[in-house]
C-alpha cells in the first residue's frame, strides 16, 4: 500500500470540496461518451477511498497495471482543467493568461485585428495590476503579429512596442535579481539559522552587498519594492538585527496599506508580510503592538474582502496559531494558551499535505515551550521527541539543536534524569556534528552534567553562578540567539526566586509596558 501522502493524484482528489467534485463530474459528463470513462471510474473510486491502495484499483479492473500510470496522469490533468474553469479560481493572473490564450488562437486563425484588440486590453490590465511578466509576453506576441499585420492607425507602433518591451524587460530583470537574492537569503536562514560568528557575518554581508542591485526607490513598482524589502528583511534576520527586521517588515505591510487592491491580488504576500512583522515585534518584545497587529491581521483575513482558498486556509492556520502562541510567550500566559494545543494538532492533521516539515516542527517546538512554561515537562518532552526523532527534517539545524537542549532541561525538571548522562553525551555529539556548540549551550551542558555532584543545599548557588555566566550573553551579537528559542534566564530566575517561570515572564512583560 502506498502512503496516501505520497500519491499526488490521491492528495488532489481528497483536497476537492463538494462543489468542486460536483463541477468535475458535470465537466466530464458534458458529452455522453464520457459517462463510462475509465478516468471517471478511477475518480469515483479514489473519492470513496480513505487511503491510496493500488491493489484495490487493480482489483476493481478499472485498468491494467501497465495502463494505470497513464490513466492517473490523464485524470490529474482533467481535474486541473475543471478547477481552472471554476469561478472561485478565477483571479487576475488566470484571466490574463486566458486572454493571452484567446489572442493566440485568433492569431493562428489569421484574425490579427481581433487578436490585437484582446491583447491591448489585457496588456493595460496586466500593467495596472503589476503583472509585468505577463505584460511582457503580451507585448512579445503583439510584436509578432505586427510583423504580419501593420496597423496604420498608430504611426509609431513599432517604436512604441519596442520601448514597452525594453521597459518591461528591465523591470522584470530587476525583480528577478531581487527575488533571487531574497530566495538565497531565505535558504541560508532555513539551512543554518542566524549567523554564528564574525566569519559568518562577513560572508553574509559580502553576499548581500555583492548581489543587491542599485535601485532608485521612487522608480520601483509594487513587486520590485516587495522583493527589495524581503531581501533586506532576510538579511536583517540572518544578522540578528531585529530592529531592522521590524523596519523592513513594516515597509512590506505598508505596501498593502497604500495599495489595498493588492491584498486581493497577493493575499499570500500579505499574510507573510504580517507574519514577519509579528515575528520582528516578538523578538524586540513590543507586546502591545504585537497584540494589535495580530488582531488586525486576523480581522482582515476573516473579512469578506479577503480571498479564500485551500492554500490561504493552510497559511492562515499556520501563522495565526504560531503568533497566538508567541503572544502567550510574550505575556507569560502559558496556562491560558493551552487551549491552542488541540486546535493546532487538529489543524496539522487537516493541512499536513500543504505544510512542510519545517513549519510543523516549529509548531511542535512552540507547543513544547508552552508546556515547559506551565511546568508540564513530560508533555514538553513528548513534543520535543517529535522534532528530535524526525528523520525528514533537513532544515533549520538551530531548531534541532535547541530542541535537544530544552529536552535536557525538561528531563532534569521532570525528575527523569536517570539517563541524563547518556542524553548529555548524545546532545554534545550532535551539537559538535552540527558545528553549533556555542557558549550558552556549552555552559548549559556543563551545568546539567554537574548536577549529579551538587548537594541540594548548594543548588541555589549553582543556579546563581550559571545565571551570572549566561547574563553576559543576553545582548551578545551571536550568542543572544539562544535566548530566542528558550528563555533560559527566566528559567534560572524562577529557580533563584522559587517561583513559576510563567510568573517571571509575566512580570517582565508588564515592565515592557511601563
Amino acid at each position: 500500500m502506498t502512503n496516501l501522502h505520497k500519491d499526488p493524484l490521491f492528495i488532489l482528489v481528497k483536497s476537492l470540496s463538494k462543489s468542486e467534485k460536483r463541477q468535475f463530474k458535470l465537466y466530464v459528463g458534458r458529452l455522453g461518451v464520457n459517462s463510462d470513462a475509465k478516468f471517471l471510474a478511477l475518480f469515483n473510486l479514489l473519492d470513496k477511498s480513505k487511503v491510496y491502495d493500488e491493489k484495490q484499483i487493480l482489483d476493481h479492473k478499472i485498468v491494467t497495471k501497465s495502463q494505470l500510470s497513464n490513466l492517473k496522469a490523464h485524470l490529474y490533468k482533467q481535474i486541473l482543467i475543471s478547477l481552472r474553469l471554476n469561478p472561485v479560481n478565477q483571479n487576475i493572473r488566470v484571466q490574463l493568461r486566458e486572454q493571452l490564450d484567446f489572442a493566440t488562437i485568433l492569431y493562428q486563425k489569421g484574425l490579427y485585428k481581433q487578436s490585437l484588440k484582446i491583447l491591448d486590453k489585457a496588456k493595460s490590465l496586466a500593467i495596472e495590476q503589476q503583472e509585468k511578466n505577463i505584460a511582457f509576453e503580451i507585448v512579445e506576441l503583439e510584436k509578432v503579429i505586427e510583423t504580419q499585420y501593420i496597423t496604420r492607425s498608430i504611426p509609431d507602433r513599432a517604436d512604441e512596442l519596442a520601448s514597452q518591451a525594453m521597459d518591461l524587460s528591465s523591470q522584470n530583470l530587476l525583480a528577478s535579481k531581487l527575488s533571487n537574492l531574497s530566495l538565497q537569503l531565505y535558504g541560508m536562514m532555513l539551512k543554518v539559522g542566524y549567523v554564528r560568528s564574525d566569519k559568518d557575518l562577513d560572508q553574509v554581508k559580502k553576499y548581500f552587498e555583492n548581489n543587491l542591485p542599485d535601485v532608485e526607490l521612487h522608480q520601483l513598482g509594487f513587486k520590485e519594492k516587495l522583493w527589495l524589502y524581503k531581501a533586506h528583511l532576510w538579511y536583517s534576520f540572518l544578522i540578528q538585527d531585529f530592529l531592522s527586521c521590524y523596519k523592513y517588515a513594516s515597509k512590506w505591510v505598508q505596501l498593502f496599506i497604500d495599495q489595498k487592491e493588492m491584498v486581493q491580488m497577493h493575499p499570500v504576500f500579505y499574510i507573510k508580510g504580517n507574519n514577519y512583522l509579528l515575528e520582528s515585534l516578538f523578538y524586540v518584545k513590543y507586546g502591545t503592538q504585537f497584540k494589535e497587529t495580530l488582531e488586525h491581521m486576523e480581522a482582515v483575513m476573516n473579512s469578506d474582502f479577503f480571498p479564500k482558498n485551500d492554500n490561504i486556509s493552510s497559511l492562515s492556520f499556520l501563522y495565526l496559531n504560531s503568533n497566538k502562541l508567541n503572544l502567550h510567550f510574550l505575556e507569560g500566559t502559558f496556562k491560558q494558551g493551552l487551549y491552542l494545543v488541540n486546535a493546532i494538532n487538529y489543524g496539522i492533521d487537516k493541512h499536513q499535505d500543504r505544510l512542510d516539515q519545517h513549519h510543523i516542527m516549529l509548531l511542535y517546538y512552540k507547543i513544547a515551550c508552552l508546556y515547559f512554561g506551565v511546568g508540564d515537562h513530560k508533555n514538553c518532552i513528548v513534543y520535543l521527541k517529535k522534532i528530535i526523532f524526525n528523520k525528514q527534517l533537513k532544515m533549520r539545524e538551530d531548531l534541532m539543536c535547541f530542541a535537544r537542549v530544552l529536552s535536557l532541561v525538561a528531563h532534569y525538571e521532570s525528575g527523569m534524569d536517570y539517563h541524563l548522562e547518556v542524553q548529555l553525551k548524545s546532545t554534545y555529539k550532535f551539537l559538535l556534528k552540527m558545528n553549533d556548540l556555542h557558549a550558552v549551550q556549552k555552559e548549559m551542558i556543563v551545568f546539567l552534567r554537574s548536577l549529579a555532584q551538587i548537594y541540594p543545599a548548594d543548588l541555589p548557588e549553582a543556579f546563581r553562578t550559571l545565571y551570572v555566566k549566561l547574563k553576559v550573553y543576553e545582548n551578545h551579537p551571536y550568542e543572544k540567539r539562544a535566548f530566542l528559542y528558550l528563555d533560559i534566564l527566566s528559567w534560572l530566575e524562577s529557580h533563584l526566586s522559587n517561583r513559576p517561570v510563567a510568573e517571571i515572564i509575566r512580570e517582565k512583560a508588564l515592565e515592557q509596558l511601563r
